[in-house]
């Protein structure tokens, strides 16, 4: 399969490969392979981690505005834009509004309790009762009828199942985290890799925009219900720390849908802003939040934010208000946010620890995969306990002095190479010694928004620009 990823090398000729849905495929249900913190770095070197690596950044520049043939024209897509859905689109639309109803049929349990509302789990129960229907019902036809070998026995809605069974939060833990979201854009990868999404649209992303905005911005909205509804725990959380408590995906796509227009063909920009687009303090100011979480995915999930937290941005968000400081545009931001996912996410055992594998998502390493250099994100991983199902994995074995900056951190100094994405360019680079994060009100009056310039720990994301107002 390695032969369809070759091109010029280029992020826009690197698409994740069709299987030949004439030939029989031995599909296999997917299992757990990452036990201990060792593991990981075999799984930054798997055909799973290449995939999911490719299929993140074919998504993220299908979202990016583009350049019109008239001059200074150009085209945007937004949350409410209208495009055009195709079939499978719209059947995925059904299967989450299908997925969505049950919470009717199990309502909050009004009892006491410390933490997640146990009703979720019979919220779980239910939809594992009716995944099958619900996959034979909405599911493309050339999907359901994948080609499995005799020798395989399993069918490709036993190798589905495992991924979109995962993508709405552990009923043993009640919680919902970025494991639970990965887990969903692995199950649209198999539907891709099964040529689920084939259909008469453009070549020029029509596709690609038609996930995003038509499948992974109603599932989160599904997510974001049933996190209220059941007040799910986050899952494998940083706290305060981190960038969001359950979801980061938004946050890519988002960023690439206020950059600056480019043409087909074009790299991902990596500086600028579409034009009339917000600063991206903006998320700061409620007002321009809930005006844009209407039309962007980054606000709609600052908006979230927003809804189950209260207090000033900067002091429960203080990573994502660090971001917001950037000068150099929503480009800028959406390349840091890639290398940060590669870091924060995939590079975690806490995270990735659930992550299950089987013929679409291949454990088996990537011939073409270089070994990383050690970083402090991979050598910092827990240790023993493989048996552990907590959500934060066993105790994790930290650097006394471990910073939880933003890892796509360029910082002066000693540095030291993160745990390279062959599928993002450059990989970014974290401080190894840097003290550990502080919190950006730490020099400022309770309730007050801090003078940027005065915010000097390492809270900061090292690749942003010198301090000032907040600009593109």
């Amino acid at each position: 399969m390695d032969s369809n990823l070759q091109g010029n090398g280029g992020e826009t000729s690197r698409k994740l490969p069709i299987l030949n849905s004439s030939q029989q495929h031995a599909f296999i249900k997917p299992v757990k392979r990452i036990h201990e913190g060792h593991d990981v770095p075999s799984f930054l070197t798997s055909q799973a981690y290449r995939d999911i690596g490719i299929f993140v950044m074919q998504l993220n520049i299908a979202i990016c505005p583009k350049k019109s043939p008239e001059p200074g024209q150009s085209q945007s897509w937004q949350l409410d834009s209208a495009i055009t859905l195709s079939e499978p689109v719209r059947k995925l639309q059904e299967l989450l509004q299908s997925i969505d109803a049950i919470i009717e049929e199990a309502p909050p349990d009004t009892g006491p309790r410390r933490f997640g509302n146990v009703s979720f789990r019979k919220w779980y129960e239910i939809l594992e009762s009716r995944i099958s229907a619900l996959l034979k019902t909405h599911l493309p036809t050339n999907v359901l009828d994948s080609k499995s070998t005799a020798e395989s026995g399993v069918s490709v809605l036993d190798e589905l199942t495992p991924y979109l069974m995962g993508a709405f939060g552990s009923s043993q833990r009640l919680d919902y985290g970025t494991g639970h979201e990965l887990s969903f854009l692995a199950f649209l990868g198999c539907i891709w890799k099964l040529s689920g999404f084939t259909t008469t649209l453009g070549q020029n992303g029509e596709v690609e925009r038609s996930i995003v905005l038509g499948v992974i911005e109603p599932y989160l909205r599904v997510v974001r219900r049933l996190i209220l509804t059941y007040t799910l725990e986050p899952a494998g959380s940083h706290g305060v720390w981190g960038l969001d408590d359950h979801s980061f995906l938004p946050y890519i796509f988002g960023s690439s849908q206020y950059c600056p227009p480019i043409m087909d063909g074009d790299p991902m920009p990596v500086e600028g802003a579409l034009a009339d687009s917000p600063n991206p303090g903006d998320i700061a100011k409620k007002s321009v939040v809930d005006r844009e979480r209407k039309r962007n995915m980054y606000f709609s999930a600052v908006g979230f934010i927003n809804d189950v937290k209260t207090g000033p941005f900067w002091e429960h968000s203080p990573i994502l208000f660090d971001i917001s400081g950037i000068r150099s545009g929503w480009g800028k931001i959406n390349k840091g946010m890639i290398k940060m996912y590669n870091a924060e996410v995939l590079s975690k055992f806490p995270v990735v620890q659930h992550f299950p594998f089987g013929s679409l998502f291949r454990w088996d390493q990537d011939p073409n995969a270089t070994q990383a250099a050690p970083s402090a994100h991979t050598a910092n991983q827990p240790y023993g306990g493989s048996s552990s199902s907590s959500s934060s994995g066993p105790t994790t074995v930290r650097q006394p002095q471990e910073s939880t900056r933003a890892p796509w951190a360029n910082p002066p100094g000693g540095a030291m190479s993160t745990t390279a994405a062959p599928w993002a360019g450059n990989p970014g680079t974290v401080n190894s010694g840097a003290p550990i994060t502080r919190a950006p009100w730490a020099q400022a009056q309770s309730g007050s928004l801090p003078d940027r310039s005065k915010i000097d720990g390492p809270t900061r994301a090292p690749w942003a620009d010198q301090r000032g107002p907040a600009g593109r």
